[in-house]
């Protein structure tokens, strides 16, 4: 049963396969150049003791590998496809009606669905683990100078990666298996996976639990805290108690006037004249990383569960 569900779906997983090798032949290189140049330039010095010369060279590596970045958001829809993928032979086996032939030959419904859903899972959690290593590998440079908290870092990272997988294949094989119609089911599937992942992503995330705030001076020789492995949801002008400035934008313009050519500093004793004084942020710890990653891996996967296992019962009782 193993075998036969393995060559019903060879096409499927080696296109999944294919997806897989084509980002890794996208990512070694660069992950190899930016090894290199964390090495070469000491940023690992940077980490603990950020100078005026480390904010530099932070921003020439960031310069230079800025186009790679960028593309990463796109990566989003990596699982989405390995889950629509993965779901097309059993959604296909309903449409076609062939699965009628393996009932009528002793093999059961419930052998049936543990052999082709078992397997079809198997493929999804190690392409899922592929995908995350390559992707953790690739960023650990990244990683140790900004954090994994931020928006799509933290996607590709931890666990949270299974579960994303394994929503586009439950929510598939549930539309699948009700409508027994293979490319609606699988269009339907991932756009229900992206947005799903946009409402978490932009939304729900963020309140996993209460952020963090911080008021500071904007004074000479007060930093203020350290945020740069931290997600800032927002950091803006404020007065002492944390309120936001409404009029910073033209206090900004008055007191920066002597700012040429992105020569000299704004002045802080100025924006105190006006009540802003202050700097506030907004901002998730870096320590709240693994816990936001089980949070949001019992979320996707909770529900794939779910969707998985309805997915079974409808065929195993409805299906005829």
């Amino acid at each position: 049963m193993i075998w036969t569900t393995w060559r019903q779906q060879r096409t499927e997983t080696l296109i999944a396969a294919g997806i897989l090798a084509l980002l890794a032949a996208l990512l070694i290189p660069t992950g190899l150049r930016m090894a290199s140049a964390y090495n070469r330039d000491g940023l690992s010095a940077c980490v603990a003791h950020q100078t005026s010369g480390c904010h530099e060279a932070m921003a020439a590596f960031g310069n230079e590998f800025g186009t790679i970045t960028s593309l990463v958001p796109w990566f989003n829809l990596i699982p989405g496809a390995i889950g629509i993928l993965l779901a097309a032979p059993f959604i296909l086996e309903l449409e076609n009606g062939t699965f009628r032939l393996a009932w009528t030959q002793s093999i059961t419904r419930r052998r049936w669905l543990v052999g082709k859903l078992g397997v079809t899972v198997a493929a999804a959690l190690l392409a899922a683990l592929s995908m995350t290593v390559l992707m953790t590998w690739w960023r650990t440079p990244l990683d140790h100078l900004y954090g994994r908290m931020t928006t799509n870092v933290f996607d590709f990272e931890g666990i949270a990666g299974f579960g994303y997988v394994l929503f586009a294949l439950g929510l598939s094989l549930a539309i699948g298996a009700v409508w027994r119609r293979t490319v609606p089911a699988l269009i339907i599937g991932f756009a229900g996976y992206t947005v799903a992942r946009l409402l978490v992503q932009g939304w729900l995330r963020e309140r996993y639990q209460t952020p963090l705030t911080s008021t500071w001076p904007i004074s000479k020789g007060f930093t203020g805290p350290k945020l740069d492995r931290v997600w800032v949801l927002s950091e803006q002008p404020s007065d002492k108690f944390g309120h936001p400035f409404s009029q910073r934008l033209d206090v900004l313009r008055l007191c920066s006037q002597g700012i040429r050519d992105g020569v000299g500093k704004i002045d802080a004793s100025c924006l105190a004249r006006h009540g802003a004084g202050y700097n506030h942020a907004v901002y998730q710890p870096a320590s709240r990383f693994w816990l936001f990653q089980v949070m949001e891996t019992a979320l996707f996967g909770g529900a794939a569960v779910v969707l998985i296992l309805f997915a079974a019962w409808w065929v195993h009782e409805r299906v005829s």
